[in-house]
């Protein structure tokens, strides 16, 4: 098995990324490209990979769902008594990648998280549908559960509990990362890829052509 892993190759052919094509905005760049993964008909384009860390250094990574966008950072949501909600809040910096296999196309993220503001939290909850709402309130997510039944017992009970609607747990909510770093990688012929660094510096941002 291992020998068939070390085997399987695939050839980037579908595009390239040139300094023409980057301009000086990423976030603007990352809406182009998020357009596209969209159009391609990609499942979940919106699927992160977000990365934390302990205060001592160890490191931990889970794929959760990019729900907005714009200067202001990159937006999901989660427990706050998470593993990771639990992470960020002694260590507030992340890293997201998201990975377009269809388009050839990787984008990184680094940078500082926030919790988003009580009532931004408040808006997105109440667009999550029934079952998604009363589940915040279920699961004790990332704590030890005796099996399936006990997380079936709590959902009916909530679901009991609330029987009209469903009001954002105070344990519940958004975070914002804010970008310092980001790079855009387009997969190419021979593993000579192009990879792309935004580094933003007091405000500006600069971008400099990385090796593959």
């Amino acid at each position: 098995m291992d020998d068939k892993i070390s085997q399987i190759r695939k050839s980037y052919l579908s595009g390239e990324l040139n300094e023409a094509g980057v301009g000086g905005d990423p976030i603007a760049m990352f809406g182009n490209w998020m357009k596209a993964a969209i159009e391609a008909g990609i499942d979940e384009p919106n699927g992160m990979a977000l990365a934390t860390a302990s205060p001592d250094g160890e490191p931990s990574v889970r794929i959760v769902l990019l729900r907005g966008f714009d200067e202001r950072g990159f937006v999901f949501y989660t427990n706050y008594e998470s593993a990771k909600g639990q992470e960020l809040a002694v260590n507030p910096r992340a890293a997201l990648t998201l990975w377009w296999q269809p388009l050839e196309r990787q984008v990184r993220i680094n940078g500082r998280v926030e919790k988003l503001a009580r009532q931004e939290s408040q808006a997105y909850f109440e667009t999550r549908p029934r079952g998604h709402r009363l589940s915040a309130w279920a699961s004790p997510q990332s704590h030890v559960v005796t099996g399936r039944a006990e997380l079936e017992q709590r959902a009916q009970e909530v679901e009991t509990l609330f029987p009209g609607d469903v009001p954002l747990p105070d344990f519940w909510g958004g975070y914002r990362l804010t970008p310092e770093r980001m790079e855009f990688w387009q997969g190419r012929e021979n593993r000579l890829h192009d990879r792309f660094l935004f580094e933003r510096r007091q405000g500006v941002w600069t971008a400099a052509r990385l090796a593959p």
